[in-house]
């Protein structure tokens, strides 16, 4: 079996785009991946192009051989963008791969440990700012059945954190609490907003509003400050959704404090590099919670990797809270559990879902499409549509 060709689709979903990918074969087998990176999807799709002749004429089967070939084979390491769109081909293999034996591809990653996994919402307050209008959109958080649900609270605060800002997000996630109990896990995501200092200033605020985990506390830079919050830090904490490499997780993992991490399928490279996380972290007595925040294919891809990694804590989940039409974008979603917030996991062969291209092509790219949380309002996640020029005013939201 050989890669014939890949096509790359990008979808307009509102708020972002997605970047997906579509590689065929000459025995009429095809895979799907995906590549979404926040405001770079045209450049990873240029990555894949770039890529693209070292693919041609390669057996798909040979998953790990062709991603190690898309890697060593450029001298100067492309970053994020290169291991995202090396993603984007791994998992259409194993897509493949799967597909070629009839089986999902937790099956052939040891089979499954699990018949569900715990989903937490995101993506669900697109509001204002305020107590009150968080509330009301966590009730249809609730109505779907999820028992878990993450917010970032701060509005567009940087470095520091102004008292009355503070207590403004103190006011919100009390306010959640107050009105769903304590059987709702609430988790902060920090976004990477804050100085060391202020992480912890943040976190004693609400730690005693019994907050499941502490995201993110602060500089994306290095990995040590995340430690050096961690180690005291009255709030669990969580990290490393914007690690490219296996190797910032050993350097997590070596400062002993942070035990969830949180791997980018997409970000990492794929699938084999994202389970190599999950063994680091099991050696470290570590737990695993794969970031999420881009489309259906790689829900999927995270799903697969629920099913069978023993050290699998929780899954994030926008899916539930995009818009309307994305239902008919692939062939298969999960379904929530209400009895207990789980996510239903996929059974089909190899990902176990497939787009329809008829519907992505209704809803094309939008260059205004990409979430910056240091924008005024954009806990509403409309996209940077305020910066659109007039002539442009009529493009796909």
């Amino acid at each position: 079996m050989k890669i014939t060709s890949i096509e790359t689709i990008t979808v307009n979903a509102g708020w972002k785009n997605w970047l997906f990918v579509r590689v065929s074969t000459d025995s009429g087998l095809y895979g799907i991946g995906e590549g979404t990176l926040n405001a770079f999807i045209r450049t990873t799709e240029a990555a894949i192009r770039e890529l693209e002749h070292l693919v041609i004429g390669q057996d798909p089967r040979r998953v790990n051989a062709l991603s190690k070939r898309l890697m060593d084979s450029v001298s100067l390491d492309g970053g994020h963008i290169h291991r995202t769109a090396v993603a984007a081909i791994e998992v259409a293999c194993w897509d493949i791969l799967g597909k070629s034996l009839n089986v999902p591809i937790y099956q052939l990653l040891g089979g499954t440990v699990r018949d569900s996994i715990l989903g937490y919402a995101n993506g669900w307050y697109r509001t204002e700012r305020s107590p009150q209008a968080f509330v009301a959109a966590a009730e249809e958080v609730v109505a779907k059945g999820f028992h878990a649900l993450k917010l970032d609270p701060f509005g567009t605060a940087r470095d520091f954190i102004d008292s009355c800002e503070l207590e403004l997000s103190y006011e919100i996630v009390a306010a959640l609490r107050s009105r769903f109990g304590r059987d709702m896990r609430i988790l902060i995501d920090v976004h990477a907003r804050f100085s060391e200092a202020d992480s912890l200033r943040a976190a004693r605020k609400l730690a005693p509003l019994d907050i499941y985990w502490w995201e993110e506390p602060t500089t994306r830079e290095r990995e040590l400050p995340a430690n050096s919050v961690a180690a005291q830090c009255p709030i669990r904490v969580a990290t490393g959704e914007m690690y490219d490499t296996v190797g910032q997780f050993y350097t997590l993992a070596s400062g002993g404090a942070v035990n969830i991490f949180q791997p980018e399928p997409m970000s990492l490279g794929g699938i084999t590099n994202t389970l190599a996380v999950a063994h680091l972290a099991m050696a470290h007595g570590s737990v695993i919670a794969p970031h999420q925040s881009g489309g259906p294919v790689a829900t999927a891809v995270c799903l697969q990797l629920a099913a069978c990694v023993p050290n699998f804590l929780i899954q994030e989940h926008f899916d539930a809270f995009n818009e309307p039409w994305i239902k008919e974008l692939v062939t298969w979603s999960p379904t929530i559990d209400a009895s207990n917030g789980h996510l239903s996991l996929p059974s089909g062969a190899g990902l176990g879902l497939d787009l329809h291209l008829d519907v992505a092509k209704q809803h094309p790219y939008d260059p205004y499409s990409y979430l910056n949380v240091h924008k005024d309002g954009w806990e509403k996640r409309l996209g940077q549509t305020t910066f659109r020029p007039a002539e442009d005013s009529q493009v796909s939201k």
